[in-house]
């Protein structure tokens, strides 16, 4: 599996399960609708007043899983942040590409647009025998620049 190949995995899943910290430390959890640009940045949305957003605004280090149908699923650890300026146009059009209904979340006062950047990657496909798993950095795909 190349580098495009698992853009086009992620791509291919519109959704994630999302995993923070919360403010005691415990794990929380949530499913999330995730877009993938090119540089394999994972873009979300989400309400200011949802856990994860406080969750994020004190502490970016955030886990996906993306897919489990088809037995091939993608783990991700990344570093998150909300983009401004000329990038969150650039992201909130990615995301919106993928989900036409965030449109009418985008004029909520209180949304807001999160982007992760992966730093280490985790591709299994349980169809082969024995299980294909490939690692990657941020380093090896080179996904941070």
């Amino acid at each position: 599996m190349t580098p495009a190949d698992l853009r086009a995995f992620l791509r291919a899943q519109p959704w994630a399960v999302e995993a923070t910290a919360g403010p005691n430390g415990a794990p929380q959890a949530a499913v999330i609708g995730v877009a993938v640009t090119d540089a394999l940045e994972l873009v979300f949305d989400t309400l200011v007043s949802s856990r994860k957003h406080a969750n994020l605004l004190k502490n970016p280090r955030v886990a996906l899983v993306v897919g489990w149908d088809d037995a091939r699923t993608a783990q991700i650890e990344g570093l998150a942040d909300i983009p401004t300026g000329a990038e969150l146009e650039r992201l909130r059009e990615v995301y919106l590409a993928r989900f036409a209904d965030g449109r009418e979340r985008a004029t909520l006062p209180t949304i807001a647009y999160w982007r992760v950047r992966p730093t280490w990657i985790r591709f299994s496909d349980f169809r082969a025998d024995p299980p294909v798993i490939i690692e990657w950095s941020a380093t090896e795909l080179a996904i941070n620049e």
